[in-house]
């Protein structure tokens, strides 16, 4: 499998929080999801300095392409509005 490393910076008007709050609970199901198929490696949010969640980190790993996008259509954190900014690139996890 390919892996990837996702970048994502949420959107920053009066109610991104709130919205980010109401997709946890489904984006973690997600995640789950993808841990128990071997897609999810590792995975957190991106913090302020006031600990204030202001995006997310995410390494995945896929087969194909179009199983990227798949999951890209399915995930909540894009569906519902709470990535703004979304980076997919290439990566290779260090075997340490």
């Amino acid at each position: 499998m390919k892996q990837y490393l996702i970048t994502a910076k949420d959107f920053t008007d009066e109610n991104a929080l709130e919205r980010r709050l109401k997709a946890r609970p489904l984006h973690f199901e997600n995640a789950r999801r993808l841990k128990l198929t071997g897609n999810f490696i590792s995975g957190g949010a991106v913090l302020d300095e006031h600990d204030k969640m202001i995006g997310s980190m995410m390494v995945l790993q896929f087969d194909s392409e179009s199983e990227v996008d798949k999951w890209k259509e399915s995930e909540p954190y894009l569906t519902m509005k709470v990535w703004e900014n979304i980076d997919i690139r290439p990566f290779k996890l260090a075997d340490v």
